[in-house]
């Protein structure tokens, strides 16, 4: 079953994974609306009795989804019986299945860790630059038509420390090792020191790899023992100047801890695509920081998305019918 919005020459692709076996329902009409390409929440259909009889028909005949339940996800346990699988639309479905409950169900979740790892490297890119070339300045000065001679930063040959080396953290270190960029890389367990990264920090000796980089880039998952992993002491151990770009989740800085560290000057700027309050609500002083670049939680929305996550989920299809296991199954000990 199609849970959440999908072209159709998507679907038909699913159906070709073997038209014999395979039921594919896809209604768009039960569907929410998408908003812009690749939109996987939309804007909810507003279904009569009917319509809200026949989604839960099909939910009871579904053994698979290709997304969330976007009716009521808190009870797919229930209103799907039949459920085995479902393929989200998300990298970090840790955290929604946690609040929804599902993590303590039977249900086998599977994410699309990898999907997103070039638009969000790419975004740390543009962050970085964005802040090391002073593009606020930029376009204050261009605003006011004023010709000033200044001095920028240089990328290359700078210092960064990378938190996360899963599937988005690595595209990340070959990303900026592209650039010239020396990445350190941290993460709680594992030897193995990826491509881009220059040499990889021990848990204790954490904090004082923060005072030895100019920029803190984090890319790791959302858990118990990342929730405020950055707060105000590990801002205040980072150079006076330094920038933070984050591509994670919002909570794992302390945000509090961010804006006094940015307002106080210790920061020199931040390029955010995650936030602990989404929206960002308008009274947030990130808002209006010129050193900030805000980005709505869009980094990993490009027009391509839908069909790099169909490509994961035909091949975790091709698997579920051969009895092989699927890729990137959510662990509920890792919260991951």
């Amino acid at each position: 079953m199609i849970a959440s919005p999908l072209e159709p020459e998507l679907v038909e692709r699913i159906r070709d994974v073997d038209r014999a076996r395979l039921r594919v329902t896809h209604e768009p009409a039960l569907l929410p609306r998408a908003r812009f390409a690749s939109d996987h929440a939309g804007i909810g259909p507003d279904l009569d009795a009917a319509g809200v009889r026949r989604w839960l028909a099909i939910l009871r005949s579904a053994d698979v989804l290709f997304d969330l339940d976007w009716y009521a996800p808190a009870e797919m346990a229930t209103n799907a019986p039949r459920l085995r699988w479902v393929q989200a639309s998300k990298s970090g479905v840790g955290e929604s299945l946690r609040r929804l409950g599902l993590d303590r169900t039977e249900i086998v979740f599977t994410n699309c860790a990898g999907v997103h790892a070039v638009p969000l490297a790419e975004f740390v890119v543009l962050g970085l630059l964005y802040l090391y070339k002073d593009v606020p300045r930029l376009r204050d000065e261009q605003s006011r038509r004023v010709w000033e001679p200044a001095v920028a930063r240089v990328l290359a040959g700078s210092r960064i420390l990378l938190i996360g080396l899963g599937g988005l953290g690595r595209q990340v270190a070959t990303s900026l090792a592209g650039l010239g960029v020396e990445v350190r890389g941290f993460r709680r367990t594992g030897t193995a020191v990826p491509p881009g990264v220059t040499r990889l920090i021990e848990p204790d000796a954490f904090h004082d790899a923060l005072g030895e980089v100019d920029a803190l880039v984090i890319a790791c998952p959302y858990t118990a023992e990342t929730h405020h992993l950055i707060g105000a002491a590990e801002l205040a151990a980072l150079p006076a100047g330094a920038f933070v770009v984050n591509i994670a989740r919002g909570a794992i800085i302390d945000e509090t801890a961010l804006v006094e560290a940015l307002s106080s000057g210790h920061l020199g700027g931040a390029a955010l695509d995650v936030f602990e309050t989404e929206p960002l609500p308008a009274s947030s002083p990130l808002w209006a920081m010129p050193n900030v670049l805000v980005s709505p939680h869009r980094a990993s929305v490009v027009d391509a998305e839908n069909t790099l996550i169909v490509d994961l989920f035909v091949d975790n299809l091709h698997r579920h019918l051969d009895g092989r296991p699927l890729r990137n199954v959510y662990d509920r000990d890792r919260g991951y």
